[in-house]
């Protein structure tokens, strides 16, 4: 028996419309946490490479070889953005950026600093970053060198304090003066939300 109810399409746009921004709002959350967690990572690697050379010999040109040795290896697992070039920025970026550092920047004095320089993080976690919590996670994510879930868990904690693209950071290491215009150009960028170019344009001004 078919249902004699006629469809009343009469809010139906007013439906699609939501549905339509709630999936474009959610898919440029997803793409927010994906370039976080790939900048967390990038630093990590950064750190690594850091701590490698540490280890080994002091001279300039043994990192350029490990940087090269390592490109050749990365590269034709994971693509054209592990060139030696690239893993020498994610090496200057843990350098520009190391632990103490990113708990100075991410992680401000006020929970209205947090807030524009952390947006994604929610009431609860400001409030437990105020009272240092999240640096501890990111002082024990930073200390750990496996790769099980909950090193994944880490960097996810990590990413919370890199808001803006790889590529902004790439600018700003390559760019900003000391440690703190790049914290100052971070915050501006995230606040305006300034493009690549419109970054570019203020830190050359």
């Amino acid at each position: 028996m078919t249902s004699s109810r006629r469809f009343d399409d009469t809010h139906y746009p007013e439906l699609i419309k939501g549905l339509s921004a709630l999936l474009e709002s959610a898919r440029r959350a997803s793409a927010r946490a994906v370039n976080s967690l790939m900048t967390a990572t990038y630093w990590e690697i950064g750190r690594r490479i850091v701590e490698f050379e540490q280890g080994g010999e002091k001279r300039a040109e043994y990192g350029a070889v490990l940087l090269k040795k390592l490109a050749a290896d990365l590269t034709p697992r994971f693509g054209r953005g592990f060139s030696w070039r690239n893993l020498y920025s994610m090496r200057l970026f843990y350098l520009a950026l190391p632990p103490e550092r990113i708990r100075q920047t991410a992680f401000g004095e006020s929970e209205g600093d947090i807030l524009q320089t952390a947006s994604a993080i929610s009431p609860g976690e400001i409030r437990q970053t105020v009272s240092g919590e999240l640096a501890s996670e990111i002082r024990s994510t930073v200390s750990s060198n496996s790769a099980s879930p909950s090193r994944i868990s880490g960097l996810a904690v990590l990413a919370k304090a890199f808001p803006l693209p790889w590529s902004h950071y790439v600018l700003l290491i390559g760019k900003a003066r000391s440690p703190e215009a790049l914290a100052f150009y971070q915050a501006e960028a995230l606040r305006g939300g300034w493009s690549v170019r419109q970054l570019d344009r203020q830190v050359a001004s």
